[in-house]
C-alpha cells in the first residue's frame, strides 16, 4: 500500500453539498466500509472553509487505484493525486 494526498476543488456554483442527495452519495463513497471494497484506506478527510477545496490522507494499492476511487470527484471538479510519504519515514532515509 501506497500513501497518497489527494485534492479536489470545485467552483462554488457546481459545491456538491448543495444537493443533499449529491451530498449524501459523496459521503457514503467517503466512508471507510466503502473505501475498503476497493482496497483504500482513508486516514483524514477536511474541507477548507469556504474554500470549495477537499483535503483527504489515504492509503491505496495504487495512483491507479486511487484515481478510479475519486472519479466521482471530478464531475464536480478537479482531482489531484500526490504521492506521500509519513514525516518519520522522510526524517529516517535524510529528507524529502
Amino acid at each position: 500500500m501506497a500513501l497518497f494526498v489527494a485534492q479536489h476543488q470545485h467552483a462554488s456554483d457546481h459545491c456538491p453539498a448543495k444537493d443533499p442527495k449529491m451530498g449524501a452519495m459523496l459521503l457514503q463513497h467517503l466512508s471507510s466500509p466503502n473505501a475498503a471494497k476497493a482496497g483504500i484506506t482513508i486516514h483524514g478527510e477536511a474541507v477548507a472553509t469556504g474554500k470549495h477545496h477537499l483535503f483527504l490522507i489515504l492509503e491505496a494499492p495504487s495512483e491507479g487505484a486511487l484515481k478510479q476511487f475519486l472519479a466521482p470527484f471530478g464531475q464536480a471538479g478537479s482531482v489531484e493525486i500526490i504521492p506521500a510519504s509519513p514525516c518519520e519515514q522522510v526524517v529516517a532515509q535524510g529528507g524529502c
